[in-house]
């Protein structure tokens, strides 16, 4: 669960407030049909908009920073690991870090890999591809991890991340990025 400050309550409260203003006049028109459409609808934008409000609030108050990024690769169990620090640096706690690695394959770029590798096949033809022994290799690994919960403001905490590290990259190229909710 993500954790409120005080900027969440004061939003929400102002669209609760005025979502049951826009309740009460809706129910005080003579016509039932068209008061019911209304509450209806108010009820739908009041939710949409206390729900955009929360992400965008987190946006803006949750500042999450990485630093000392290190990675390193165990060829005996085929794993990357990923270590360093990620700090709250916003005035906020948070509730929970995610850490995103997103790995590319460039091995393309130096022609280490085969132009078959790339294809991607589709659900027919994967169908009927499974049983000729073709597997498609995909270029591109997104994980993402949980490094931390509850980081009060101006706290920092240390972290290592494994994951298997496919064999046939290389010359890969890296983007990381941490964000909290």
């Amino acid at each position: 669960m993500t954790l409120l400050n005080y900027w969440h309550y004061i939003v929400l409260a102002l669209i609760f407030f005025a979502s049951a203003g826009g309740i009460v006049a809706a129910l005080r028109q003579p016509n039932k049909k068209l008061a019911y459409s209304m509450v209806f609808s108010i009820v739908l934008v009041g939710i949409f908009l206390s729900i955009f409000s929360v992400i965008v609030i987190d946006k803006y108050t949750k500042k999450v920073e990485l630093s000392k990024l290190h990675n390193k690769r165990l060829l005996s169990t085929e794993e990357i690991s990923y270590s360093g620090i990620v700090s709250n640096v916003g005035k906020f706690p948070i509730g929970k870090v995610v850490f995103e690695i997103k790995l590319v394959n460039k091995g393309y770029v130096t022609g280490n890999v085969k132009a078959g590798s790339f294809y991607k096949p589709s659900g027919f033809s994967d169908f009927f591809s499974n049983g000729f022994g073709i597997s498609s290799k995909p270029q591109t690994i997104t994980k993402e991890f949980t490094v931390a919960r509850n980081l009060k403001a101006g706290q920092a905490k240390e972290f290592r991340v494994y994951f298997r590290y496919p064999p046939y990259f290389s010359n890969t190229a890296e983007f990381a990025k941490v964000y909290g909710h």
